[in-house]
């Protein structure tokens, strides 16, 4: 492979408060690896990325629910430490929308792709993306926006439950407030009770067709678009394990050939002119045997290192070569290479792998941050299995009768689970 231009540094951004999330540490030792010089700007508080060797200097973040202005600040003052114009890699979806927004303040200091205007914003967002699939003839899960309480309880008539809820803006999620970006929905009621919250949640609900997971059905293609729109890099990987199960993050997932994911990823972002770092999520019809598009990251999606090729290339080595108009090398695919985030799935580390694996957390040569995963994961569960326990309602002592004890009465619900 080419090497990189190790006098233009990089500086990763997460707004995200997330001590577990895997893929910048993944993007750390990507760039590192290849000898640039990396920034972190991120919550550095018990984070397992500030031990890897391969960390320059961790910078502190913006705070939480920031305006643009204030994010472009922080990275003003980051782009003054590092003294020369750097790579700049939003690793979630608040960091990508932003940057996108505020693109003409930061080009002086950090080079960045050349995507066409909010593209972006349009496809982060869950409500635009269904509206962006129908423009192209992509499939997308039936989608509605209810605006009232009566929409979001008519909408179980018209699509059927369970449903999936999502969040218009997940980034905008308040911090405590309970919300998750999605929900399976099982009641005309609870689809209300969510609708009610939309205010709180900062922007609209969507309600959508359920289409039901399975085997082989889950699949993921992440692609760096070069400057010409040309797909370079990525590729289509099958969602093995999630959590949690049925959705959600991919813990254990496979480089598997799929022509038509590849097909589907290529035509979309060609059409839109998409430049950058991508991450899309497919899930298969079970009766149509179509793959629907269920969501488009503008950034590296967390496991984005499965993808790195018989040339060492993955999405964000691609990125610093064309913003540093160096050339993309040409390579093979590695076919059957797997990735495991261990604390999710600890036996699928330990079983062979033939065809290759990569491993979240811990690495041979950055052996720090593993450790401190561990460390850091075990006082996690230990804190919410407190609280579970603390949550349970201590059971009342049995009354004696003679030598034998009354059994305790069932409550409604237990009554309700017995049937």
């Amino acid at each position: 492979m080419p090497p990189l231009d190790t006098r233009v540094p990089a500086v990763l951004l997460r707004i995200d408060r997330n001590p577990f999330h895997h893929g910048t540490l993944g993007a750390v030792r990507s760039l590192g690896r290849a000898g640039v010089e990396v920034h972190v700007v991120a919550d550095s508080t018990g984070s397992p990325v500030t031990r890897s060797r391969f960390v320059r200097e961790m910078h502190p973040p913006p705070p939480p629910g920031a305006s643009d202005g204030e994010i472009t600040d922080v990275l003003r003052r980051v782009a003054e430490r590092v003294a020369r114009p750097a790579v700049l890699v939003p690793m979630d979806d608040a960091s990508a929308v932003a940057v996108c927004r505020m693109r003409e303040e930061l080009a002086p200091s950090y080079l960045l792709p050349a995507t066409p205007g909010a593209l972006p914003e349009r496809v982060a967002d869950k409500a635009e993306l269904a509206l962006v699939c129908a423009s192209v003839g992509i499939p997308h899960p039936v989608t509605l926006v209810p605006d009232s309480p009566a929409q979001a309880t008519d909408a179980a008539r018209r699509l059927g439950l369970p449903m999936v809820a999502k969040w218009s803006r997940p980034w905008q999620l308040p911090a405590g407030s309970g919300l998750h970006s999605t929900v399976l929905v099982k009641s005309a009621q609870q689809a209300r009770q969510l609708y009610l919250r939309t205010k709180e949640a900062g922007s609209p609900l969507l309600l959508q067709a359920y289409l039901p997971p399975g085997r082989d059905r889950d699949w993921f293609f992440h692609g760096y678009a070069d400057h010409s729109c040309a797909v370079r890099a990525g590729g289509p990987g099958r969602k093995q394990r999630a959590w949690p199960r049925g959705a959600g993050l991919t813990v254990v997932g496979r480089w598997t050939d799929n022509p038509q994911v590849r097909a589907l990823a290529e035509r979309l972002t060609g059409e839109l002119g998409y430049r950058g770092i991508f991450d899309l999520d497919f899930r298969r019809c079970g009766t149509t045997g179509s793959y629907h598009l269920l969501d488009f990251n503008p950034r590296p999606g967390a496991q984005f290192r499965l993808f790195s090729d018989t040339a060492g290339l993955d999405v964000v080595r691609a990125l610093h070569l064309d913003l540093t108009h160096r050339q993309l090398p040409e390579a093979a695919p590695m076919l059957g290479r797997s990735y495991v985030v261990e604390n999710y799935a600890p036996l699928a580390a330990l079983r062979p792998a033939p065809r290759g694996r990569e491993l979240a957390w811990h690495a041979p040569d950055d052996p720090a941050p593993g450790r401190a995963m561990w460390a850091l994961w075990c006082r996690h569960v230990a804190r919410r299995l407190r609280e579970r326990m603390r949550s349970v309602p201590a059971a009342p002592m049995p009354a004696r009768v003679g030598r034998q004890a009354a059994a305790p009465s069932l409550s409604d619900e237990e009554k309700a689970r017995s049937h």
